[in-house]
């Protein structure tokens, strides 16, 4: 039986943390920009600190498992 909720979790997480595609954060006019699809670096870094910390709360302090069969 494998467990699959380490690789849900990292596809949903990587899909809504996309900068640029639902919000960025820090904006380029604003704090929060929604659906612009333009990107700095220093937004890249913010989503990534983002993304590390809710996958670590996810799959370590919560243990979010999966199995299927």
């Amino acid at each position: 039986m494998a467990d699959w909720g380490p690789v849900v979790i990292a596809v949903v997480l990587f899909v809504i943390m996309s900068p640029g595609l639902l919000f960025q954060l820090p904006g380029n006019s604003r704090a929060v920009d929604c659906c612009n699809f333009q990107t700095s670096g220093v937004s890249i870094l913010v989503h990534t600190i983002i993304f590390f910390g809710l996958i670590t709360i996810f799959l370590i302090a919560i243990g979010v498992h999966i199995t299927i069969g």
